[in-house]
């Protein structure tokens, strides 16, 4: 598994100083946040990293008590799927 890293507003992988794996936010009003990107470079692709970026971006909220709009259509498609985000989805 890659090393996820984080900044304020991005969750990314990063290899050979490139970025290959990303999953982006911004601040959307009080205690709320937008899950407005995601992308995965061709190499690791089919490999779950998305998920795995999207369960960062839910810890994270977690722990920051915030719940997600998500308008990236990757994040849409899972959180309409199950139950696992209900509790940090505004969808729910």
């Amino acid at each position: 598994m890659e090393t996820i890293q984080h900044k304020e507003g991005i969750f990314y992988i990063e290899k050979e100083g490139k970025r290959i794996a990303e999953i982006t936010y911004v601040p959307a009003g009080e205690g709320k946040i937008n899950a407005n990107h995601t992308y995965v470079s061709q190499e690791l692709r089919g490999g779950g990293v998305a998920g795995q970026l999207l369960d960062s971006l839910v810890a994270y909220a977690r722990e920051n008590k915030l719940k997600i709009i998500p308008t990236c259509s990757y994040v849409v498609a899972k959180f309409s799927h199950g139950n696992q985000y209900n509790d940090v989805s505004v969808l729910k």
